[in-house]
């Protein structure tokens, strides 16, 4: 691990900017402690870092799980009884691995992996474009189209044109100008400036900014800021930390919410280990059942020190990805500089104008909604592309996981319509007598889906026709698919129309019951 950590170190430091916001934005959006969220992030990088086989994947609290965290801590009546729901979660999470769980991740089609990836870089850039110009009502972190604020994605954006602060609008567009010069023109100048992140180098001069212009009228607001809480003392620090109370571990309701953390959590996480590893320059492979253990340690620990829950995140491992992170090296690192940070330096970070940040975030989603990818799905025919833009267009306008169902629901349907087009081959040839020889050979594996098409050919045949059925290449041949020719004879008889069937079992013509016949054994 340590031998790429000439490019690692680099990466968690670019993913320590991108986490801070968010951990903060999520605890935030959740109802939850602000300290919380911080926690979460550590755990997520260290733990779940150190135990997963994922190399790129980084992990955290999870804006899905927002508005889930928000109505349990509502509904179970203190913190502390959540916390239990999120330890609880853990080892549900754990059985989930040991069940061998993750296997559901690689049920998912590419269209709709692809779809989420690009659905969560426009939302983050059409999230991003307020705190971008200084209009901060609504945490960084949400990513639900209906926002804490009362507002949506598109009439924030309205609402923005009248609340722009001119000194974060300013550092946000030196801030994004140095993230640009560096990536295009900088990093190909030497190795000082590949060792060097741009990202780094933005916040570190909106620190400057801000610090210059204390008191003018660009001066930066305290509430467009970042907001990390400082304690007085090392023993007011030790104060943040909350426990869970196990009082009501016997309650049903706690048993319920931590199923449907549990549920949620890994689910969202497979979705991002599929994603990350689409996005892996080395196409390297996550091992899903080990993830999901790991997830459900991390969780375990988070919540027995008062963190919120935790998944494998897109927006933090796409940055890391896009950073030049190697090893899972660069996702620990960025935990303990979490650490760290709120330790020795919260105050310091509390000087970051969240419009830098916002800058930061921007590039990222530019990077996994690039235009050419709309292209490249367009022209690989409506297959792939409606489930893709149906998966972006519920992500935008919904959340992820809604997203995510729509896509794969559209996904399904178009196997159905493919597999109802595909069940059989149909071939017609023309004898001189002016009778018609019907020859339809089914595929390798005919299921009820393929029903409707079967009995809509065998309903066409004209009086008279002569049907070969050719099954001999077809492995499996559902039950359904039987019982449609024995139920067709009676209508083949009155319309005179003979059958002969080619199978590896022999050759029949009009057999008494398709059942019999296809009950027998093949030879050997």
């Amino acid at each position: 691990m340590f031998k790429q950590l000439n490019k690692d170190f680099p990466a968690s430091i670019v993913v320590f900017f991108v986490a801070i916001p968010l951990c903060l934005g999520i605890a935030l959006a959740s109802g939850a402690p602000l300290f919380s969220g911080l926690i979460a992030g550590i755990v997520g990088g260290i733990v779940v870092g150190a135990i997963s086989g994922s190399s790129l994947g980084v992990s955290g609290p999870a804006a899905g799980l927002a508005a889930i965290v928000l109505a349990a801590i509502a509904s179970l009546g203190s913190y502390e009884n959540f916390l239990l729901a999120v330890v609880l979660a853990g080892g549900i999470q754990i059985l989930f691995g040991v069940l061998k769980a993750g296997i559901i991740g690689y049920y998912f089609p590419s269209s709709v992996i692809k779809g989420m990836l690009t659905g969560i870089g426009i939302i983050i850039i059409l999230k991003q474009i307020p705190h971008f110009f200084g209009y901060d009502d609504d945490p960084i972190g949400d990513w639900h189209f209906l926002q804490m604020d009362g507002e949506n994605t598109f009439s924030a954006l309205g609402k923005m044109f009248s609340n722009i602060s001119p000194g974060a609008t300013l550092i946000a567009v030196i801030g994004m100008s140095i993230l640009v010069l560096w990536e295009a023109v900088l990093s190909k100048k030497g190795k000082i400036f590949k060792l060097i992140q741009g990202p780094l180098v933005a916040v570190t001069a909106g620190i400057i900014f801000n610090l210059l212009t204390q008191g003018s009228a660009l001066e930066v607001a305290e509430k467009h800021l970042v907001s990390v809480p400082v304690p007085d003392s090392f023993d007011s620090f030790l104060g943040q930390f909350t426990f869970p109370s196990f009082k009501m571990i016997g309650s049903a309701e706690i048993w319920v919410t931590a199923f449907t953390i549990a549920l949620v959590a890994s689910l969202e996480t497979l979705l991002c280990v599929e994603a990350t590893d689409k996005l892996d320059p080395h196409k390297r492979t996550t091992p899903t059942n080990r993830e999901l253990f790991a997830q459900g340690t991390g969780n375990m620990i988070s919540g027995f020190i008062g963190g919120l829950p935790i998944t494998q995140v897109i927006v933090r491992s796409s940055a890391n990805i896009q950073s030049g992170g190697q090893t899972k090296m660069s996702a620990i690192l960025h935990g303990f500089l979490l650490l760290i940070s709120i330790i020795i330096i919260p105050n310091i970070l509390n000087f970051i104008p969240l419009s830098v940040l916002a800058a930061i975030l921007f590039l990222v989603g530019y990077k996994l909604a690039k235009p050419s990818l709309f292209v490249e799905m367009y022209r690989k025919g409506w297959k792939q592309s409606v489930p893709f833009i149906v998966t972006i267009l519920g992500i935008v306008f919904a959340d992820l996981l809604i997203g995510i169902f729509l896509g794969l629901t559209v996904g399904i349907c178009v196997i159905l319509i493919k597999s109802y087009q595909n069940s059989h081959f149909l071939h017609i040839e023309n004898v001189g007598d002016g009778s018609k020889t019907v020859k339809m050979t089914l595929a390798e594996e005919v299921t009820f889906i393929n029903k409707g098409a079967i009995m809509k050919e065998l309903n066409n045949l004209e009086e008279n026709s002569y049907l070969v059925m050719d099954v001999s290449k077809t492995r499996y041949l559902d039950n359904d698919i039987v019982e449609i020719l024995d139920d067709f004879k009676v209508k083949a008889e009155e319309k005179n129309i003979d059958i002969k069937i080619i199978s590896e079992r022999g050759v029949v013509e009009n057999p008494e019951s398709y059942q019999q016949f296809f009950q027998q054994p093949k030879p050997a």
